[in-house]
């Protein structure tokens, strides 16, 4: 898959889902994911860097990221 101009995400690397608090990384997209979904819901909250996701709350994605904590 690849990067999203769509919605908020103008190309961003992270994208925080703000209903389920996971975050995404888009260079690791699996279809799982449901990126697309997330973005056409108005979910979205692009990060430039992983540690800023965490730092607002978001868990890695169990897909398409490692370390998930649930």
């Amino acid at each position: 898959m690849a990067r999203r101009e769509a919605g908020n995400m103008q190309g961003q690397r992270f994208l925080g889902n703000t209903n389920s608090m996971e975050v995404h990384d888009l260079d690791n997209e699996k279809k799982n994911c449901q990126i697309d979904k997330i973005i056409a819901a108005g979910h979205e909250k692009p990060h430039i860097f992983l540690h800023q996701a965490h730092r607002d709350g978001f868990d890695n994605c169990g897909n398409c990221m490692i370390g998930s904590l649930r």
